[in-house]
């Protein structure tokens, strides 16, 4: 029997498949019972699932990071579509497929590589390009940064979603560097390229996405700097020659810099041209995947709008949908 993947299923499908459990809680309704809410992952997308009237016994033997077998009925509420459980059984990883469950880039991963080098390479500052240098020789951090996702949730969260993110931006950057005024060229696309790299040891990858003990414990922020740090060394040692400080300086704080407030974990805010350049081209890519995904993967055709999004704090709107036909008069 083909498998249900999330981004088939329709108002009123009963279901009985295997889903990653990427979120679960406990909670109380209005009328002080549990239930037991899950978030539900596969390839093509996430769902929530809800299970009246539970108590916490009975549910305590599933976890979030575990596959799990699902009985239920979706249903279309407020917009969005949910599952009603009537069964959740934990099933072991060994029984399932994995590649059921990892998204991964619609783009060409070769030609995303090829583009990255390209643009790189165009770094005209010597001690700049020979410290790229040392990134780009190095396979297994290459590896790893062609197979990441950008994170999460948010946007670009799939196997390779770093890379076309951080092509993405590279692009952009090109297009608007000249106009830019006051901006090193050079400078804005090594930020760009290092900006989200501390994501290839902060997030766990090879399964069902998740975070690794280090990404928990230091973020990909500091992740970054002592991969940096690491990599700067490593191009004295080759060049025999001192890297500039306060490049060095820049370029740390571009990448502590980059998520652009406090309220979104930047321990600095951007203080330099490149750096305040790099937090918005980084924002305008994540936030119009994000918008363009939300609207694309809608389940309910019918409607203007998307449901309300509390991340982005707004409906989303996807155009006036034709009247449907009521029939002869």
């Amino acid at each position: 029997m083909a498998r249900r993947f999330i981004n088939t299923l329709a108002d009123g499908d009963s279901v009985e498949e295997v889903y990653f459990i990427a979120d679960k809680q406990v909670r109380v309704n209005r009328n002080a019972a549990l239930y037991l809410l899950l978030e539900l992952r596969d390839r093509t997308g996430s769902l929530m699932a809800r299970q009246w009237n539970v108590t916490e016994e009975a549910v305590a033997h599933i976890n979030a990071g575990e596959y799990a077998l699902i009985k239920g009925k979706v249903q279309l509420y407020q917009g969005a579509m949910q599952m009603i459980a009537n069964q959740v059984q934990p099933v072991a990883t060994s029984s399932v497929n994995s590649e059921d469950f990892l998204r991964q880039t619609t783009k060409d991963v070769g030609a995303l590589q090829t583009r990255l080098r390209e643009i790189l390479h165009s770094i005209s500052n010597e001690p700049l390009r020979n410290l790229i240098d040392c990134f780009l020789i190095d396979e297994p951090l290459m590896t790893a940064f062609c197979t990441a996702p950008a994170g999460m949730k948010a946007h670009h969260a799939y196997r390779g979603g770093l890379l076309e993110h951080v092509v993405n931006m590279l692009e952009i950057a090109q297009r608007c560097a000249d106009l830019l005024n006051g901006v090193d060229r050079n400078l804005l696309l090594a930020g760009i390229f290092l900006h989200d790299l501390g994501k290839i040891r902060e997030l766990s990858y090879s399964g069902p996405y998740g975070y690794t003990d280090e990404g928990q414990l230091l973020g990909h922020l500091s992740i970054c700097i002592e991969i940096l740090a690491t990599k700067i060394a490593e191009a004295e040692r080759l060049s025999g020659e001192p890297f500039p400080l306060e490049t060095a300086l820049r370029l740390k704080h571009m990448v502590l810099s980059h998520h652009g407030t406090y309220e979104f974990g930047s321990p600095k805010l951007p203080m330099t041209p490149e750096a305040v350049a790099l937090h918005h081209i980084d924002n305008l890519d994540a936030k119009v995947h994000e918008f363009s995904r939300d609207i694309a993967e809608d389940p309910n055709a019918s409607a203007s709008f998307t449901p309300f999004n509390a991340r982005l704090d707004r409906k989303l709107f996807k155009g006036v949908r034709p009247t449907p036909p009521t029939g002869d008069k």
